[in-house]
């Protein structure tokens, strides 16, 4: 099922094959569940309540993880990393923009 995110910070986001649910801390992949961390949840769902638009290093340390973290900007990186293996077959979704940060893709554009 497809459905477009209404606002930004809804909690169940759906895409073919992918469900993200962000109360439930629930992704499911192609009809299967997948775990993870609370980190990785939080990245993957504001990464992909934005589709299509690039999203910095920067933004996603402030937004995703917190501002009072100590974290670098490679830590995202490493946490996009976890991601997408977990994500399997969708992992083509979170594109890299290389020297600017990621992308979720909307295969509905």
């Amino acid at each position: 099922m497809q459905t477009a995110p209404d606002r930004a910070d809804d909690d169940r986001l759906e895409f073919t094959g992918l469900v993200i649910d962000r109360a439930r801390h629930e992704v499911v992949v192609r009809g299967e569940p997948v775990t993870f961390t609370p980190t990785e949840l939080r990245l993957l769902h504001f990464i992909a309540s934005h589709p299509g638009r690039v999203l910095t290093r920067d933004q996603l340390l402030s937004r995703a993880i917190g501002e009072h973290a100590v974290v670098l900007d490679r830590n995202i990186d490493v946490h996009v990393r976890s991601i997408r293996k977990k994500l399997g077959a969708e992992r083509e979704r979170l594109e890299t923009v290389r020297g600017v940060g990621y992308r979720f893709r909307d295969d509905r554009n």
